[in-house]
C-alpha cells in the first residue's frame, strides 16, 4: 500500500509540475500583447483566479482570489488597460495548435485536424450589455435575453481540443445607433456580421496564423451559409457541415431536390448503408448507419441514420481533388464536431466563460480571451499526460461480464488539470483578507442601495407632481 501511495504522490507531483510549466510558457508568450508589465502580471493573476475553485467568477470574486483589496484592478484590466486582445487570442491559438500537434506527432496514427465551428451564449438581464437581445439561446434551450459568441475549436483526433478563436455576434440595431455604440463600447469600424460571416472572419484569422485543417465542421447555422461554403471552397478547404432536411441539392443542371427527397429516392437499397462508429464516447462507440450520395463535382451528401429511432441527420460535404476521399474519412470528420460542446462545458463550469458580468464589447472579448488562456493551459497539459495517466481496465467483451477488481482511472481531464494548477498557483493572503472583503462587499452594497433609493424617490416625486 505504501508503494502504491508513493507512486500516486510522485505522479501527482509530476502532473502538477507539467501543468505549472505549461502555464508559464503560455503566459510568457502573451507578454508581447501588453504595454505595461503590471497589466500582464495582473492578467496572469486573473487567469489563476479563473482556474481556482471559487464558485462564481465575476469582478469581485476574481479580485478577491487574486489578492487585491478592491475590484478596481480587475475592472481596469477588462475595460481600460492597454493591451491587444486579438493578438493575445492569436498567441493562444498558436500555442494550442503547436501543443496538440506535438502530442499527435509522437503517435503512429496522427489523426484528423478539425476546425469545429459553433456558438454559445450567456443569459443577461437588462439592455445595457453589448450584443444583448432576446434570441434563441442554446444554453437556455429557449428564447431568452442574452449574448451569443461564435467560437472555433481546434480538435486533434484522439489527442485533445480547445477553443482557439471567438467573435461576438452583435445585433444590427446596436451598430446602427451611435448612442448605443458609444454606451456599449463598440468600435467605430465594426459592421454587422451574420454568424456565418463571423465564421469566415474566424477562419481567416486562423489561416493567417498558418493553421491547417483537414476538415471544417459545423452545425446547420454554418452549413446553410452559402458565403462560408464558397469561402472554404476557394481555399480548397474540405468541410463537413450539417444542413437541414429541406436543404436544396443540385444533382445536375436539370435536377434539384431537398436532402430528404434525395435520400428517399437514391438511398433505398440497404447495401448503400454502412454501420460505422462516429467516434468513442464515455459510454463506448457511437454506432450509426451511414450513406453518401454524390451531388456534383467533389460535393457529397453524407446521411446519418440512428439505429434505433431511424432519425436522419444530413451533412453537406466538399473534398478537394488533392485530398483522399472515403466514406470512413467523412464519418470520422462528422463525428469530431461534438468535442466543441465538451469544450464549452469545461469553459463554463471550470473557467467561468458564461459568468462574465462585463457590459462593454472590449471587456467581454478580453474575458473570453483570458478564459481561452486558462482552457489552453489545461487542455495542452491533459493532452501531454493522457497516455501516462490512463490506467483504465480493458472494456467488457460480453454483457454479463463481471466488473474488474480494480477499474483503474481515466486519463487526466481538463477540470482535474485545472484543480492541479489551482493548487500549484495558490498564494498566501493576509490574515484579514477575507474579513476585509466581507466588509467591503457589505459597504459597497449599502452605498448602492442608498443611491437606488434616492433614484426611486426622484421618480416618485416626479409622478406626484
Amino acid at each position: 500500500m505504501r508503494t502504491t501511495r508513493s507512486k500516486a504522490a510522485a505522479a501527482a507531483r509530476i502532473e502538477a509540475a507539467r501543468t505549472a510549466r505549461t502555464a508559464g510558457e503560455l503566459l510568457e508568450q502573451l507578454r508581447s500583447c501588453f504595454v505595461r508589465t503590471q497589466t500582464w502580471q495582473h492578467a496572469g493573476r486573473y487567469v489563476s483566479a479563473l482556474v481556482s475553485d471559487i464558485p462564481k467568477r465575476n469582478g469581485w470574486t476574481i479580485a478577491q482570489q487574486a489578492g487585491d483589496r478592491t475590484p478596481d484592478r480587475t475592472q481596469r484590466l477588462l475595460n481600460r488597460a492597454v493591451w491587444d486582445g486579438q493578438a493575445a487570442m492569436s498567441q493562444v491559438r498558436r500555442f494550442v495548435v503547436t501543443g496538440l500537434d506535438a502530442v499527435a506527432g509522437r503517435r503512429t496514427r496522427r489523426g484528423l485536424r478539425i476546425a469545429a465551428l459553433d456558438e454559445t451564449g450567456q443569459q443577461k438581464a437588462g439592455t445595457a450589455t453589448c450584443g444583448v437581445k432576446r434570441q434563441c439561446m442554446g444554453c437556455a434551450g429557449r428564447l431568452a435575453n442574452g449574448i451569443n459568441t461564435v467560437h472555433l475549436a481546434y480538435v486533434r483526433e484522439r489527442v485533445g481540443h480547445a477553443l482557439v478563436a471567438a467573435r461576438q455576434w452583435i445585433p444590427a440595431e446596436h451598430l446602427a445607433d451611435p448612442g448605443t455604440r458609444s454606451q456599449m463600447g463598440i468600435a467605430d469600424g465594426l459592421v454587422f456580421r451574420t454568424k456565418g460571416q463571423l465564421a469566415i472572419d474566424i477562419c481567416t484569422d486562423a489561416y493567417a496564423d498558418g493553421v491547417v485543417f483537414d476538415f471544417v465542421c459545423g452545425d446547420e447555422v454554418y452549413g446553410n451559409c452559402t458565403p462560408l461554403r464558397e469561402f472554404l471552397e476557394e481555399r480548397q478547404q474540405a468541410y463537413v457541415l450539417r444542413v437541414a432536411s429541406n436543404f436544396m441539392l443540385t444533382l445536375n443542371a436539370e435536377t434539384r431536390m431537398t436532402c430528404a427527397k434525395a435520400v428517399a429516392l437514391l438511398a433505398t437499397d440497404k447495401r448503400r448503408w454502412q454501420v460505422r462508429s462516429a467516434g468513442a464516447g464515455s459510454k463506448g462507440q457511437r454506432w450509426y448507419a451511414w450513406a453518401w450520395i454524390a451531388v456534383g463535382s467533389r460535393h457529397y451528401l453524407l446521411v446519418r441514420r440512428h439505429l434505433t429511432s431511424g432519425d436522419l441527420a444530413f451533412h453537406y460535404c466538399y473534398v478537394p481533388q488533392s485530398q483522399p476521399l472515403t466514406l470512413a474519412r467523412l464519418v470520422r470528420a462528422a463525428g469530431l464536431r461534438w468535442p466543441v460542446e465538451e469544450t464549452f462545458e469545461f469553459s463554463k463550469d471550470s473557467f467561468g466563460l458564461d459568468q462574465c458580468q462585463a457590459r462593454l464589447h472590449t471587456a467581454i472579448t478580453r474575458h473570453t480571451v483570458l478564459v481561452m488562456t486558462a482552457l489552453a493551459i489545461c487542455a495542452i497539459t491533459a493532452a501531454h499526460l493522457k497516455t501516462r495517466t490512463d490506467t483504465q481496465a480493458p472494456p467488457p467483451d460480453t454483457p454479463d461480464q463481471q466488473p474488474p477488481t480494480e477499474p483503474g482511472m481515466i486519463p487526466l481531464t481538463i477540470p482535474e488539470t485545472a484543480r492541479l494548477l489551482a493548487a500549484t498557483w495558490q498564494q498566501p493572503k493576509p490574515a484579514d483578507h477575507d474579513t476585509h472583503w466581507r466588509n467591503w462587499r457589505r459597504r459597497h452594497q449599502a452605498r448602492a442601495r442608498w443611491f437606488h433609493q434616492r433614484t426611486r424617490l426622484s421618480r416618485e416625486y416626479s409622478l406626484a407632481s
